[in-house]
């Protein structure tokens, strides 16, 4: 049973970490507009999302990496709108 419980106290958190950069994304493609993202913010993520993989790897534990490795993709795609679409993103 406890077991079973990690496992889904683990996929709740990872499904929230892969979601949880979906309504930012949402809206800086619908609107155009990143000048409210933090490119520092952003780009300490998706630097700690690359690390979580890595360690991932070295250590075989596969749901580290897949979870992260989306939640990559999630903060990266943020990462690069806000590059995109912010004339001023060498400022934030």
């Amino acid at each position: 049973m406890t077991e079973i419980l990690a496992n889904i106290v683990g996929s709740a958190a990872a499904l929230c970490s892969v979601t949880s950069f979906a309504p930012q994304a949402i809206k800086i493609w619908k609107t155009r507009d990143a000048s409210s993202v933090s490119l520092k913010t952003y780009s300490l993520t998706v630097t700690c999302f690359v690390l979580w993989v890595a360690y991932g790897v070295l250590t075989g534990a596969w749901p580290i990496i897949v979870a992260n490795g989306l939640a990559l993709v999630m903060a990266a795609t943020v990462l690069v709108m806000k590059w995109r679409f912010s004339p001023d993103a060498t400022k934030s």
